[in-house]
């Protein structure tokens, strides 16, 4: 099992951030789209490491376009020799639109076009052959020699791989067919990732005629653990209330459906547009909380929990740790996590 952890702190930390999490031992270190760039925290970090993979988890695909993501997905690629991830995803309508006053229409089929439109231009770049990429959304038929980056720059390690966040079915089926890899939403229980999930990359896989060899599932899970009781309960305390937020959003509906908690999403929803964030997690239950998160009494209980739930279906894993406070535990705990 590889295991990833989250680049933290001030931007100009990310290269420390990194290098700390390689130190760990973390198979990956991931940036996210929040109130910074997430391509730039590589930048640095590609400098600071050797061995960890460097993903983005996520960048708003919808923000750019597949010229802007090609060209950064190919320069990390050739900074960290080959070690760039492109984790990609979709955001929702409000986002796009009025945050980043970009178009938004048929999710699923414009991410499709979007990931094969990069891989078009990409494909020129390394084989000098024409671009020429028609679409439904996208259109590039474009490309001097002033414009191409060497092929050389990717030479022994080719083009980054692509990940895609998916939750409802049609964009699993994308990720399945277009990328390399899915990033599973943390709003994701293993009755969910085992019904819905995994059978709708199959499909995906099946459509582009690939198998599941060499396609990765990622898994960013809730986990509630601490090192004593107060860290156990505040850990708990902030995961309800995630998992609540998550749960008043109606793209993930269809999550608290399979569970026959249709019902909870629409309380939450009213709740949260009230701003009673504190009644909100007063919702989720201890039976909800134990679907959706690992509720572990101490951190040595952690990887045993993950193994059992999602053994089999992820090839990797993260997620917070905030009782990384004792070195020595932690690396005992990692050791047992990337045993699974």
């Amino acid at each position: 099992m590889k295991v990833d952890g989250n680049i933290t702190g001030p931007l100009g930390a990310s290269a420390a951030s990194a290098a700390e999490l390689e130190q760990a031992g973390y198979d990956g270190a991931w940036s996210a789209e929040t109130n910074h760039d997430p391509f730039i925290p590589h930048v640095l970090a590609s400098q600071s490491t050797e061995r960890i993979e460097l993903a983005t988890g996520i960048a708003v695909a919808f923000a750019r376009n597949p010229m802007l993501l090609a060209n950064l997905g190919w320069d990390l690629q050739t900074l960290s020799g080959g070690r760039f991830i492109l984790g990609l995803g979709s955001q929702i309508k409000p986002h796009i639109t009025k945050r980043f006053s970009m178009p938004w229409s048929h999710p699923a089929a414009r991410m499709r076009e979007l990931v094969l439109a990069t891989r078009a231009i990409w494909d020129t770049w390394l084989t000098g052959a024409p671009l020429k990429f028609r679409g439904e959304f996208y259109t590039h038929t474009l490309m001097t020699p002033f414009f191409t980056p060497p092929a050389s720059d990717l030479d022994g390690f080719g083009v980054p791989k692509v990940f895609l966040a998916a939750v409802g079915e049609l964009m699993t089926e994308v990720a399945g067919e277009v990328c390399d890899g899915i990033i599973c939403h943390g709003f994701t229980t293993e009755k969910y990732l085992r019904e819905v999930t995994l059978p709708a990359i199959v499909r995906g896989r099946e459509k582009a005629g690939k198998t599941m060899e060499g396609f990765e599932v990622s898994g960013p899970f809730f986990v509630v653990s601490g090192t004593n009781e107060e860290e156990f309960a505040k850990a708990k305390a902030a995961t309800q209330q995630q998992i609540a937020f998550y749960g008043s959003t109606p793209n993930y509906r269809t999550v608290l459906e399979l569970h026959g908690w249709g019902d909870l999403q629409t309380e939450l929803n009213t709740l949260s547009k009230r701003g009673e964030w504190q009644a909100m997690g007063d919702l989720i239950t201890d039976d909800i909380l134990g679907e959706f998160a690992i509720v572990a009494e101490t951190p040595e209980q952690i990887a045993a929990g993950l193994g059992e739930r999602f053994g089999g279906a992820v090839q990797r894993l993260s997620f917070y740790a905030p009782y990384q406070s004792d070195p020595d535990r932690w690396a005992a705990v990692m050791t047992d996590l990337k045993a699974l």
